[in-house]
């Protein structure tokens, strides 16, 4: 990848995990707990949020290499369940939350791509518009994967019957190695046609 791209991706990936960990503090805060507004991290300054290694050289190691996948994380935004209305489905709907909201950015850019003869939008623009749209699904989907400590794990739990609690206790044990050991054996196979397929479905063209 020329260093130019590289530094698009690398910087629109930082401020799309931080849109993303926002979302996750105001649907908690908007539920009674006020503990990521509390602690700062209600901000879109990338700053607070950014893990060096995640958010940094996790990512720009992998694509400086070209590995063929790109994934990292950002400080996680606190909060405390027990604040949260809506019961158990509290954490859940602050789970989700990140990943809407990457969908959503994903929509809105998506719509300027196929809007872009209409508003003359050039290929510079096009590309650009186009990496944002794909690193937001890309974490959009991953984090749906549910395996902790993604968001799709909190899903999970949110809807596993009581019976099934030994199943959380066993992931969340050991869900850092089950995520890594997807991902290094092949789990980018099965979430790289979906990524593709909502990309075309919301641009309108082919991201591969």
């Amino acid at each position: 990848m020329e260093p130019t791209t590289a530094i698009f991706f690398i910087a629109i990936f930082i401020l799309s995990i931080v849109i993303h960990e926002v979302a996750h503090g105001y649907a908690a805060d908007m539920l009674g707990d006020p503990t990521a507004k509390l602690a700062g991290r209600l901000t879109l300054n990338p700053i607070p949020h950014i893990d060096p290694i995640g958010s940094v050289l996790l990512p720009v190691v992998l694509v400086v290499s070209n590995a063929g996948l790109l994934f990292g994380w950002a400080k996680p935004v606190p909060y405390n369940p027990y604040n949260l209305r809506k019961g158990k489905w509290g954490p859940m709907i602050v789970a989700i939350a990140g990943p809407l909201s990457n969908i959503f950015v994903a929509l809105v850019f998506g719509i300027l791509i196929r809007f872009g003869p209409e508003i003359g939008l050039n290929d510079s623009f096009y590309f650009i518009f186009g990496m944002i749209v794909f690193v937001n699904i890309l974490l959009a989907i991953f984090n749906m994967i549910p395996i902790p400590p993604l968001d799709g794990s909190k899903v999970l739990f949110s809807i596993l019957p009581y019976k099934y609690q030994h199943i959380q206790q066993t992931l969340e044990q050991y869900g850092f190695m089950i995520l890594l050991f997807f991902i290094f054996l092949g789990g980018w196979r099965i979430i790289s046609p979906i990524i593709n397929f909502l990309f075309q479905v919301i641009t309108g063209i082919n991201w591969y």
